[in-house]
């Protein structure tokens, strides 16, 4: 069975088959002049004997009246525990100047996700050694986590921090997926990990901004095949991570409106509920190995209202909200404690004494942030003495919840610390005990430990 091009329009191209249609997904092959190929993949059947296809690249050198030939399947890359260390594209070839990856095998992009009785629910707490995320936004082994957070907030620099944690800290794997990333970040990434010597155990692929929407729709997909890999095949427990969730959903929307699809509310593509499920529900943890998940999302105009925002929240077990006006004070990481949320915050699972030094934190930091208003019109003088205590000590926890990081040394001088979650306890509560109140603000600033200012 072999197809024709009819016409192209762009990134879309339409085929005629005479003798039967290949199936929707199934990828399909056009060799160039040139003697080099493109894939398309097949999203529409328009007429018994027509498909419209997206193609997986740039549809230069095409013409109507190419050879098609369809590949039986969906498109398929190669997984093998040989793929540590490296970085890929959407198709599975390395994009980092080495030789193919030997002794693999071929799986399919596009598969069901493991059934309930195959899953596990999250459960245990993985420790970051972050004080504000292990402290009133604890991850959850096997869950997914988001950091939502505008242009500039540090949403990369966290992600970055995480993969050296669980390399450094756990020894763990990380799959790292650029969705949207402007090459100079690739590069950028690739040779820091390679400086932390943090590389070895973690996968990188990648599907660039400069690339057509069809790859950077579906390279999470291929990111997401090699997490199955080494969580079924090898019962590896995996730390995947996503930059970015919202260049995801924009690619999708480009796929959608090339198909002549119409928008949906705030423009757009009606199918963004099934395109997100469709990644968010094989980030599984399964009997065999565990994925825990990472993810940044953009907030388009920092309005995390936006539905392409707002729709990612329901498969979240925790998140993490970067904060512009926290981080034009110089308050890093940026996180804004009183939107940020986990499910794992109650007694069950962090124990009493956890769950009750979050709240208490909490409750300084909103009463802290009521009274600014007061505090910027009248002077802190005008509040009452309780008041006052209170906006001493909330400074003080937001000056204590700041951190450097390991990856930031670079550029900001500081050694990175990694915190325990009881130290972190410790500190708070000592803070909240009122047994540093004769301690000065800045002390508290960009340390690890409580005793380090004893």
């Amino acid at each position: 069975m072999e197809g024709i091009i009819a016409a192209i329009h762009g990134d879309v191209v339409e085929i005629e088959f005479s003798g039967g249609l290949p199936n929707i997904y199934d990828s399909l092959v056009v060799k160039k002049t040139d003697g080099s190929h493109i894939i398309l993949e097949v999203h529409d059947h328009i007429s018994s004997t027509m498909v419209k296809a997206i193609a997986l690249g740039f549809t230069q050198g095409l013409k109507r009246g190419m050879a098609v030939v369809p590949s039986g399947s969906s498109l398929k890359i190669p997984v093998s525990k040989n793929c540590l260390g490296r970085a890929f594209n959407i198709f599975g070839e390395p994009i980092d100047g080495k030789p193919p990856v030997e002794d693999h095998t071929l799986i399919p992009i596009h598969k069901p996700p493991p059934g309930l009785q195959e899953q596990i629910p999250a459960s245990g707490i993985l420790e970051t050694g972050i004080k504000i995320i292990d402290l009133l936004s604890p991850f959850p082994k096997g869950g997914k986590i988001g950091l939502f957070g505008g242009a500039g907030v540090g949403k990369t620099v966290l992600l970055m921090e995480f993969i050296y944690k669980v390399v450094k800290v756990y020894s763990g794997i990380s799959i790292f997926c650029g969705v949207g990333e402007r090459m100079r970040e690739g590069h950028e990434l690739w040779r820091e990990m390679e400086r932390q010597d943090i590389l070895s155990n973690a996968i990188l692929v990648f599907g660039q901004m400069c690339e057509s929407p069809g790859i950077r729709f579906r390279v999470p997909l291929t990111a997401i095949t090699l997490a199955e890999f080494f969580r079924d095949e090898l019962g590896s427990d995996i730390l995947f991570l996503m930059d970015n969730v919202y260049r995801f959903i924009q690619a999708g929307n480009e796929v959608s409106v090339l198909l002549g699809r119409l928008s949906s509310r705030v423009g757009y593509q009606p199918t963004l509920l099934s395109e997100l499920a469709e990644v968010e529900e094989r980030i599984v943890s399964t009997q065999r190995g565990s994925i825990t998940s990472v993810q940044a999302i953009y907030v388009p105009a920092d309005d995390i209202t936006d539905p392409a925002v707002a729709n990612v929240f329901p498969h979240l077990d925790t998140t993490v909200v970067l904060s512009r006006e926290i981080a034009s004070k110089g308050l890093y990481p940026a996180i804004d404690p009183l939107l940020s949320t986990s499910k794992l915050l109650s007694p069950e699972d962090v124990g009493e004494r956890h769950y009750q030094i979050s709240r208490s934190v909490t409750e300084h930091l909103s009463r802290y942030k009521k009274l600014l208003d007061i505090i910027a019109m009248l002077g802190i003088e005008e509040l009452s003495p309780s008041d006052r205590l209170i906006v001493k000590r909330a400074r003080k926890l937001e000056m204590f919840l700041t951190q450097p990081f390991f990856l930031t040394k670079e550029f900001t001088g500081r050694e990175g610390k990694h915190v325990p979650v009881g130290k972190t306890l410790d500190g708070c509560e000592t803070i909240l005990s009122g047994k540093m109140d004769d301690v000065p603000e800045n002390a508290f600033f960009m340390i690890g430990d409580i005793e380090e200012i004893r």
